[in-house]
């Protein structure tokens, strides 16, 4: 399975730099100078190889140069390539609390009492932490977004193809969090 880890959002400056966002835990090694990268235009399969040959942090994003992209022509060029890896290249975690997030997407989630919810269609990644997007079982749309934290998240098991949760009351509801639907407090009995 192919994984993005980098996209080259815009060239920087007129020297061929080119301005990555990073979707890795590991950009020092991914992005270190001498790596080659394989990258690819989104919606091609083609995939053309890339050495890094200078890379550095301004101002919390990462410029990278890559031999043969002299020029901000080049650089232009190369934007919304996506770099990529092979999932099997991944070398497994040693901390078992610990997943890829091709890992998670397709298992099976259940609450504690084995009540199948649906499955993980996605790992989302936000300011607040990540989230699980679940598709709920027997639909085709939509999705439910579930905290991935110890508390709701109980138990993973990747050898089981289960997600196990044990969320708090409201938040399965379809209307959780919608205000609209809330009773108003202030109206009149009479």
């Amino acid at each position: 399975m192919e994984l993005v880890v980098g996209r080259v959002a815009k060239s920087h400056g007129i020297k061929g730099e080119l301005v990555v966002e990073v979707r890795t835990d590991e950009p020092e090694d991914r992005f270190a100078v001498g790596s080659v990268l394989r990258g690819r235009k989104p919606r091609e399969s083609t995939l053309k190889s890339y050495t890094v040959e200078a890379a550095r942090d301004h101002s919390g994003r990462l410029l990278l140069r890559l031999e043969g992209v002299s020029d901000r022509g080049d650089a232009d060029a190369l934007r919304g390539t996506l770099f990529v890896i092979d999932s099997s290249e991944l070398e497994p975690s040693d901390d078992p609390d610990e997943f890829y997030d091709h890992e998670l997407e397709g298992l099976k989630v259940v609450l504690t009492d084995g009540t199948e919810i649906g499955s993980v269609i996605e790992v989302l990644h936000s300011a607040a932490g990540e989230l699980l997007s679940i598709r709920r079982a027997g639909e085709t749309s939509g999705e439910l977004l579930i905290p991935f934290v110890a508390a709701i998240v109980t138990s993973v098991s990747i050898a089981d193809g289960v997600v196990m949760i044990e969320p708090p009351e409201g938040l399965l509801d379809p209307d959780f969090g919608d205000k609209s639907n809330s009773d108003n407090s202030n109206a009149d009995s009479d």
